[in-house]
């Protein structure tokens, strides 16, 4: 799976934050839901218009942010 086939950021929607493609959802909601113990089945009955596929694109999108970005961790 390739994350680009289903991330986009167009200046135009959302103030150019990341959404899945076709939609107004911004990735940050889908992994925030993520976060807090939401399943898959869940936001699939939340968001219809989303495919199982977009959710793990989400998951592949946050995995190449984390391997490019340091944040400081408190021991």
């Amino acid at each position: 799976m390739n994350w680009k086939d289903y991330i986009v950021a167009d200046p135009e929607i959302c103030h150019g934050k990341a959404c899945l493609k076709g939609t107004r959802i911004m990735v940050s909601v889908i992994l925030d839901n993520l976060a807090i113990g939401q399943t898959v089945e869940d936001i699939l009955k939340s968001y219809p218009s989303l495919s199982r596929e977009a959710i793990q694109a989400t998951l592949a999108y946050a995995s190449e942010i984390a391997k490019e970005r340091m944040i400081a961790i408190p021991a």
